[in-house]
């Protein structure tokens, strides 16, 4: 009986699905509401996107782990598509192109945790 080698793989799809996922339904409403709505002054108060209001929410529990969450989301789900994407321009797939797809993501990931963390509570 042969046994079969244990793969990394299910890990990067779940994160890229995740990652898809939170895309598909946060990317669009933070793009409006970032770049259209409070600088028009479109359906939200002008204050909305002030320092302070900002940094509140980014040293609150809840607002600390969705910032990390879309952040990390994202990025691996960025990574991992970039990753399969190499071989579309004739780079295939390897143990570089995992060290500089998944290692760049998982150095964002880090950077952006303890960016989150040094802001205190």
């Amino acid at each position: 009986m042969k046994t079969r080698k244990r793969s990394n793989a299910p890990i990067f799809w779940g994160l890229f699905g995740a990652g898809g996922m939170m895309a598909a339904l946060f990317g669009p409403m933070l793009v409006f509401i970032t770049g259209i709505a409070v600088p028009l002054g479109l359906l939200l108060p002008a204050g909305t996107m002030s320092y302070a209001n900002m940094l509140a929410f980014a040293q609150n529990f809840i607002g600390k782990g969705f910032i990390f969450a879309v952040i990390f989301l994202f990025i691996w789900h960025a990574g991992h598509r970039i990753h399969h994407s190499l071989h579309e321009v004739g780079i295939h797939p390897g143990i570089v192109s995992k060290l500089l797809t998944y290692g760049l993501a998982a150095v964002v990931s880090l950077v952006a945790g303890v960016a989150l963390l040094g802001l205190g509570f």
